[in-house]
Protein backbone atom coordinates (compact mmCIF):
# COMPACT_ATOMS: atom_id res chain seq x y z
CA UNK A 1 0.00 0.00 0.00
CA UNK A 2 2.92 2.22 0.55
CA UNK A 3 3.88 1.92 -2.87
CA UNK A 4 0.29 3.13 -4.26
CA UNK A 5 0.51 6.23 -1.90
CA UNK A 6 4.09 7.11 -2.86
CA UNK A 7 3.43 6.91 -6.71
CA UNK A 8 0.37 9.02 -5.92
CA UNK A 9 1.80 11.56 -4.26
CA UNK A 10 4.48 11.84 -6.94
CA UNK A 11 1.58 12.11 -9.41
CA UNK A 12 -0.22 14.89 -7.62
CA UNK A 13 3.06 16.58 -7.30
CA UNK A 14 4.11 16.38 -10.78
CA UNK A 15 0.63 17.22 -12.14
CA UNK A 16 0.69 20.06 -9.88
CA UNK A 17 4.29 20.99 -11.03
CA UNK A 18 3.04 21.43 -14.42
CA UNK A 19 0.62 24.26 -13.72
CA UNK A 20 3.80 25.97 -12.35
CA UNK A 21 6.81 25.44 -14.74
CA UNK A 22 5.67 26.28 -18.07
CA UNK A 23 8.32 23.70 -19.61
CA UNK A 24 6.41 20.65 -18.71
CA UNK A 25 3.35 19.71 -19.56
CA UNK A 26 0.69 16.66 -19.36
CA UNK A 27 -2.54 15.79 -21.07
CA UNK A 28 -4.36 15.28 -17.86
CA UNK A 29 -3.97 13.64 -14.50
CA UNK A 30 -3.80 10.30 -16.25
CA UNK A 31 -0.70 11.16 -17.74
CA UNK A 32 0.77 12.04 -14.50
CA UNK A 33 -0.32 8.82 -12.95
CA UNK A 34 1.40 7.13 -16.04
CA UNK A 35 4.41 9.13 -15.34
CA UNK A 36 4.56 7.94 -11.92
CA UNK A 37 4.97 4.52 -12.86
CA UNK A 38 7.30 5.33 -15.79
CA UNK A 39 9.65 7.23 -13.17
CA UNK A 40 9.24 4.79 -10.58
CA UNK A 41 10.46 2.00 -13.19
CA UNK A 42 13.28 4.43 -14.43
CA UNK A 43 14.31 4.52 -11.07
CA UNK A 44 14.66 1.22 -10.42
CA UNK A 45 16.46 -0.05 -13.86
CA UNK A 46 17.86 3.13 -15.70
CA UNK A 47 19.17 5.00 -12.83
CA UNK A 48 21.86 2.83 -11.17
CA UNK A 49 23.58 2.17 -14.53
CA UNK A 50 23.92 5.89 -15.45
CA UNK A 51 24.86 6.60 -11.59
CA UNK A 52 27.58 3.86 -11.84
CA UNK A 53 29.13 5.25 -15.08
CA UNK A 54 28.62 9.02 -14.02
CA UNK A 55 30.58 8.12 -10.76
CA UNK A 56 33.82 9.69 -11.57
CA UNK A 57 31.76 12.76 -12.59
CA UNK A 58 29.19 12.95 -9.41
CA UNK A 59 32.70 12.80 -7.58
CA UNK A 60 34.29 15.87 -9.70
CA UNK A 61 30.77 17.74 -9.50
CA UNK A 62 30.74 17.15 -5.46
CA UNK A 63 27.19 15.40 -6.18
CA UNK A 64 25.85 18.02 -8.77
CA UNK A 65 26.32 15.43 -11.91
CA UNK A 66 23.37 13.34 -9.76
CA UNK A 67 20.95 16.65 -10.56
CA UNK A 68 22.13 15.92 -14.02
CA UNK A 69 21.14 12.01 -14.02
CA UNK A 70 17.81 13.09 -12.22
CA UNK A 71 17.05 15.33 -15.37
CA UNK A 72 18.32 12.58 -18.10
CA UNK A 73 15.66 9.88 -16.34
CA UNK A 74 12.65 12.62 -16.73
CA UNK A 75 13.94 13.36 -20.46
CA UNK A 76 14.13 9.46 -20.68
CA UNK A 77 10.05 9.50 -19.68
CA UNK A 78 9.23 12.00 -21.91
CA UNK A 79 10.21 9.96 -24.57
CA UNK A 80 8.16 7.10 -23.48
CA UNK A 81 5.24 9.13 -22.66
CA UNK A 82 3.07 10.24 -25.59
CA UNK A 83 0.81 12.46 -22.63
CA UNK A 84 4.10 13.84 -21.56
CA UNK A 85 6.13 16.97 -23.53
CA UNK A 86 9.16 18.55 -21.56
CA UNK A 87 10.57 21.62 -23.66
CA UNK A 88 14.50 20.99 -23.16
CA UNK A 89 17.08 19.19 -20.52
CA UNK A 90 16.71 22.82 -18.34
CA UNK A 91 12.75 22.28 -17.67
CA UNK A 92 13.80 18.81 -17.26
CA UNK A 93 16.48 19.75 -14.82
CA UNK A 94 13.91 22.65 -12.55
CA UNK A 95 11.37 19.65 -12.69
CA UNK A 96 13.91 17.42 -11.49
CA UNK A 97 14.65 19.36 -8.29
CA UNK A 98 11.15 20.45 -7.43
CA UNK A 99 10.06 16.93 -7.88
CA UNK A 100 12.50 15.57 -5.71
CA UNK A 101 12.41 17.86 -2.99
CA UNK A 102 8.66 18.27 -3.10
CA UNK A 103 7.93 14.63 -3.31
CA UNK A 104 10.44 14.14 -0.17
CA UNK A 105 8.25 16.24 1.58
CA UNK A 106 5.30 15.12 1.09
CA UNK A 107 5.95 11.16 1.62
CA UNK A 108 7.49 12.38 4.79
CA UNK A 109 4.30 13.52 5.68
CA UNK A 110 1.52 11.12 4.19
CA UNK A 111 3.34 7.68 3.87
CA UNK A 112 3.76 5.04 6.18
CA UNK A 113 6.76 5.17 8.35
CA UNK A 114 6.75 1.11 8.19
Amino acid sequence: MNLVIRLFITAIVAFLLTKILPGVHFDGFGGAVIFAIVLGILNLILKPILSLFGLPLTIITLGFFALVINAIIILVADYFIDSMKVDGFWWAFIFSIALSIITSLANSMFADKD
